[in-house]
């Protein structure tokens, strides 16, 4: 799979697809990956504050505010996680919750089955929303690097789109680390290769997706 990907500067995207043995109904998160949610978890891959300051201005680059409610997602699950507002959703989105939590990298996972090809990584222009969650709030992405299907913007390091979000019978999903060149150039790639060895670890069949233009 290629993913065309607009040329933006400090990107350091990576993206890969698994193939789950099962529908996620019925594959619960094992214990080890549930303990791997703790913030003092091991982990191959650990953020910190130039991380998180690397996010944001990279997704400033065409004008979006990373701040309040439109901040990434990665900041945003440190602090549920911390204050235990948040805990195991379902296996994929477990194992892209954690490489995100110990990385500081927002990470999206989405249902590749429910996204309408071809997929792109692209800057949708001003005014662009997406609904992205059950109660049909919306999110404007205008300026704010997205995963695009047929339809549009799907996936982002804030939030991804109800639409493309894993459901009870999801198999394949597709997940983007929204990786910095700063501070370390190599760490989304890290990141990336630690979230496939998860996984591999859950019995699914992986395979990196090549991403092209960046």
């Amino acid at each position: 799979m290629n993913l065309p990907t607009v040329t933006y500067p400090g990107l350091a995207l990576h993206a890969l697809t698994a193939s789950m043995p099962k529908a996620i109904e019925h594959l619960p998160s094992p214990p080890w990956l549930v303990d791997l949610l703790r913030p003092d978890a091991e982990a191959p891959v650990r953020g910190g504050e130039e991380v998180r300051t690397a996010v944001r201005d990279l997704l400033r680059v065409h004008g979006y505010r990373p701040t309040g409610r439109g901040k990434p997602s990665s900041e945003y699950l440190a602090a549920a996680i911390a204050e235990k507002r948040l805990g195991s959703i379902n296996a994929p989105v477990d194992a892209g919750n954690a490489a995100s939590l110990h990385s500081g990298l927002p990470i999206s996972v989405v249902d590749l089955d429910l996204c309408v090809p071809p997929l792109r990584v692209d800057v949708p222009p001003a005014g662009s929303t997406f609904v992205f969650n059950r109660s049909g709030q919306t999110i404007d992405v205008g300026g704010l690097l997205c995963l695009f299907d047929a339809n549009g913007p799907c996936a982002n390091a804030v939030k991804d789109a109800q639409r493309t979000k894993t459901v009870a019978g999801t198999r394949n999903v597709i997940a983007v680390v929204w990786g910095s060149d700063a501070p370390d150039s190599q760490h989304a790639a890290r990141t990336a290769a630690w979230l496939s060895s998860l996984f591999v670890r859950l019995g699914a069949a992986v395979e990196r997706v090549a991403v092209s233009g960046a």
